[in-house]
């Protein structure tokens, strides 16, 4: 049976099988294409490779100096407030101890005021007084010797006065219970008692002081000295 060509349809028409092929060869081509401009997977892996490590290196150094630095800040924080509470702590031991010293100073201020004695204002009190202040600047003498010396010289008037004798002729009368002229006061006065020549303790530990250098002790003077 002969062969007729179906209207509307060419003879040059491609056939089913023919199309494939053709799409076939297309699509090789853009694969190839692809391949040739993109790189291979083993390459893409190596810079992908090469790359992580850097970010990580640098996101390990930072972490580490943020870490650093806050650990820098703490160690100067714990330093300030270790100074500040030592500063404290001295302050309030200086403080403590400065009340505590005034508190014993303070107490032995009133011991001493307690046993501080009281003298009459005679001449056994006088005496007595004498007695203890020549004591504290180790100035030999006993009661006896200064009361007999003073009944002898003054009869115990602390305002006593010769008028009549060489020294008050010379200018330089006797004064006091103990009848001492005032350069001989001047020269042997004690320490902390009255510069008036005329103050009955004062005249009497000055005149033992003399005695104690001239005589050895007011003592072993029995006469005009």
């Amino acid at each position: 049976m002969s062969t007729h060509s179906t209207p509307g349809h060419s003879r040059n028409a491609l056939t089913k099988t023919q199309k494939f092929s053709i799409a076939g060869v297309a699509t090789l081509g853009a694969a190839a294409l692809a391949f040739s401009l993109v790189p291979g997977s083993s390459e893409a892996t190596t810079q992908a490779a090469d790359v992580s490590p850097v970010a990580f290196a640098a996101s390990t150094d930072a972490q580490q100096t943020v870490h650093a630095s806050v650990s820098k800040q703490q160690s100067n924080a714990d330093k300030q407030a270790k100074a500040a509470a030592d500063k404290k702590a001295a302050d309030e031991a200086a403080a403590k101890k400065k009340a505590e010293d005034e508190r014993k100073a303070k107490e032995a201020a009133s011991r001493a005021a307690a046993r501080k004695p009281v003298y009459a204002n005679n001449l056994d009190g006088w005496i007595r007084q004498s007695l203890d202040i020549m004591k504290s600047k180790g100035i030999p003498g006993s009661y006896d010797g200064l009361h007999r010396n003073i009944m002898r010289e003054s009869t115990g008037n602390p305002n006593a006065m010769n008028g009549w004798d060489v020294n008050a002729i010379n200018g330089t009368p006797s004064i006091g219970l103990l009848q001492v002229i005032q350069p001989t006061f001047n020269a042997y006065h004690v320490d902390g008692t009255s510069t008036n020549i005329y103050d009955p303790v004062a005249n009497i530990t000055a005149a033992a002081n003399y005695a104690a250098d001239k005589y050895g002790s007011i003592d072993n003077v029995n006469g005009a000295y």
